[in-house]
């Protein structure tokens, strides 16, 4: 008998809007490959390097923040 705890599963409501805003074109939330509870972000297409797109909303921290 086994006993199954209930996970909070993240969805397109939990994202605000200007995050959806924010996506290019060729990007979409979708589950996480990684941790399936959590939305990941996926392009439906290859993304050149150096290729910007926002607005950016929260704090920028150095990489010795991080």
């Amino acid at each position: 008998n086994t006993t199954e705890s209930a996970v909070a599963v993240e969805t397109l409501d939990d994202v605000p809007e200007h995050v959806l805003r924010g996506l290019p074109e060729d990007v979409r939330l979708f589950p996480s490959a990684v941790d399936k509870t959590r939305l990941g972000v996926w392009a439906t297409k290859s993304i050149l390097k150096g290729k910007k797109f926002g607005p950016f909303v929260g704090d920028k921290k150095k990489r010795s923040q991080v």
